[in-house]
């Protein structure tokens, strides 16, 4: 399993957080302060100027994946430290309870399986989702933009596929 830390803002409810879910079944690393995030990981940011891609791989495998949790209904992200390695992930449909049905609303670990599934982790993607009743339902609602998102040589192709499912 690819190395997986998030940072955790502490800003949502304990009893319903993803990342708390899935740190107490062993499968991500929690820290509570940015600096913590490891040297050269991928860290998923809707903000990010480049699309998370296959071709990010490689660096994913050596480095690791992170993500942020906190509340993006504030509109205040926690300033990103320069040894990160920032990428958006493309339009997908969140499938969490909270959101279901809602472009690009993802839930930490909808993020993150995503991530994993589009490097063709997908073993590793299923995992993640598998600690969640509805987790499995996520791939599903996504599937054909997941596959065609890793099949996908690079970020400009992730982002004309995008363009295409976005189109309709």
């Amino acid at each position: 399993m690819v190395r997986i830390v998030v940072y955790h803002a502490r800003e949502c409810d304990p009893k319903k957080c993803s990342t708390l879910k899935l740190k107490r079944f062993g499968l991500v690393n929690v820290v509570y302060q940015v600096r913590l995030l490891p040297r050269g990981a991928i860290m998923l940011n809707a903000l990010a100027e480049r699309a998370f891609s296959p071709s990010d791989k490689p660096r994913l495998e050596r480095f690791g994946l992170a993500a942020l949790d906190y509340s993006w209904e504030r509109g205040i992200q926690p300033r990103l430290p320069h040894f990160l390695v920032s990428r958006c992930l493309p339009f997908l449909v969140a499938a969490n309870p909270v959101n279901f049905g809602t472009p690009t609303k993802l839930s930490t670990v909808e993020a993150l399986a995503a991530a994993l599934y589009i490097a063709d982790l997908k073993s590793d993607s299923e995992k993640l989702l598998g600690v969640f009743k509805w987790g499995p339902e996520f791939v599903r609602l996504n599937y054909e933009r997941l596959e065609a998102y890793g099949k996908a040589r690079d970020s400009s192709e992730v982002l004309e596929f995008q363009r295409g499912f976005m189109q309709g």
